[in-house]
C-alpha cells in the first residue's frame, strides 16, 4: 500500500512521455516523403519555395515543409472513345517525355481555304521549379500555344503548300513553340500533324484534279513513246542507208582497184610482148608497134569473115593492103628465126 501514491506520483510523467513518444513519431511519419523515380517534389516553407525532393526517402519538417500541389490537366478517354477532360492537382512533377494531343481545329490558309487539323506534342520538363512557378496549368498553355502557332503557320500558306509540306511545318512549330517555352522550364523535343482535312468539295475537286493529271501524262507518255519509236525507226532507216552506201561504194572502189590492176597487168604483158617482138624484128624495117597493128588487123579480118556466114564477099579496107603488104616481111623474120621452118 506504501507504493501506490509512488506509482499514482509516476503515472502524469509516463503520460507526457508517451505523448512526447507518439508526437515524435507522427513528426517523423509525416515529415518522411518518398518520391517515385523520374519524379521531383517541390517544397516550400511558410508558403515560400524552399528546395526540391528527388527520387527516394526524404526528411522534411511537418509543421513548417509543405508539398506544393501542381495544377494538372489530364484528359481520360471512356469506353466509347470520347475524350473527358479533367483538372486534378498532382503533388508532384513528371520529368518524363510526355505526350499532348491537342484536339482538331479549323484554320484558314492564306487562299482562303477552311482545313481542319489536329496534332501532337512531344514535350519533357527540364526544370520543375519554373515549370510550377512560371505557369499555370502547363499542359492547356502549351495546347493554346500550339494552336495559334499552328494557324499563324499556315495562315501564310496556300493549300496545297500546306499539304505537300508537313515536315517544314513540324519543324517550324517545334522551334517556335521551344522557344517560347524555354522560360517555363520545358524542352519541345517534336511536333507532328497527325491529320490535314480540307472541306468535301475541295477533296472531290482534287481527285478531279489528280484524274486529269494522271491522264495527261499518260497521253504524254504515249506521245513520247510515239515519237521516241519513230526517231529509232528514222536513225534505223538512216544507219542502214549509210551502211549501204557505204558498200557500194567500197565495192566500187575494190571494182576499180581490180580493174586498174587487170589493166596494169595487161599492160606489163603487152610491154613484155612488144620489148620480145621487137628485138626479133630489130633487123628489119618493121618495129614491134607496126607488128601490133598488122597482128590487131588481121584479127578483125578474122572476125568480119566469120560474120559473113552466108556470103563470099568481104570488103577489105584500103589501108589493108598496106598491112597485108608486111605480111612477107613478117614470113621471112619467122623463117630466119625457126631455121627455115615452112608455114
Amino acid at each position: 500500500m506504501t507504493y501506490l501514491p509512488i506509482a499514482a506520483a509516476m503515472n502524469p510523467f509516463l503520460v507526457i512521455g508517451l505523448i512526447v513518444l507518439a508526437f515524435v513519431v507522427l513528426m517523423g511519419l509525416l515529415g518522411l516523403k518518398t518520391v517515385q523515380q523520374a519524379n521531383v517534389m517541390l517544397i516550400e516553407r511558410f508558403g515560400r519555395y524552399h528546395r526540391t525532393l528527388q527520387p527516394g526517402i526524404n526528411i522534411i519538417w511537418p509543421l513548417i515543409d509543405k508539398s506544393r500541389g501542381i495544377d494538372w490537366r489530364e484528359i481520360i478517354e471512356t469506353a466509347r472513345g470520347e475524350q473527358i477532360v479533367q483538372y486534378i492537382q498532382r503533388p508532384t512533377v513528371d520529368l518524363r517525355e510526355q505526350v499532348l494531343d491537342f484536339p482538331r481545329q479549323k484554320v484558314i490558309t492564306k487562299d482562303n481555304v477552311m482545313i481542319e487539323v489536329n496534332g501532337l506534342l512531344y514535350y519533357q520538363i527540364t526544370d520543375s521549379k519554373r515549370a510550377v512557378y512560371e505557369i499555370v496549368n502547363l499542359p492547356s498553355a502549351l495546347e493554346k500555344l500550339a494552336q495559334t502557332t499552328l494557324r499563324n503557320i499556315i495562315g501564310d500558306l496556300d493549300l496545297d503548300s500546306t499539304l505537300s509540306s508537313r515536315d517544314d511545318i513540324n519543324g517550324r512549330m517545334r522551334r517556335v513553340l521551344d522557344d517560347a517555352s524555354d522560360k517555363w522550364g520545358v524542352k519541345v523535343n517534336r511536333v507532328e500533324l497527325q491529320d490535314i482535312a480540307p472541306p468535301e468539295s475541295v477533296r472531290e475537286a482534287m481527285e478531279k484534279q489528280m484524274t486529269a493529271e494522271r491522264s495527261r501524262r499518260a497521253v504524254i507518255l504515249e506521245s513520247e513513246g510515239v515519237k521516241e519509236s519513230k526517231v529509232l525507226r528514222a536513225q534505223g532507216e538512216r544507219d542502214a542507208e549509210i551502211a549501204r552506201a557505204e558498200g557500194v561504194r567500197q565495192s566500187a572502189i575494190l571494182q576499180a582497184e581490180g580493174e586498174a590492176q587487170s589493166r596494169l597487168s595487161v599492160a606489163e604483158g603487152e610491154a613484155q610482148a612488144l620489148a620480145l617482138i621487137s628485138a626479133a624484128l630489130k633487123d628489119s624495117n618493121m618495129d614491134g608497134a607496126q607488128y601490133r597493128v598488122i597482128a590487131t588487123y588481121l584479127q578483125t579480118l578474122a572476125a568480119i569473115g566469120a560474120g559473113q556466114e552466108g556470103s563470099k564477099t568481104v570488103f577489105l579496107p584500103f589501108e589493108a593492103s598496106a598491112a597485108l603488104g608486111g605480111l612477107g616481111s613478117i614470113q621471112e623474120i619467122m623463117k630466119a628465126a625457126g631455121g627455115g621452118t615452112k608455114n
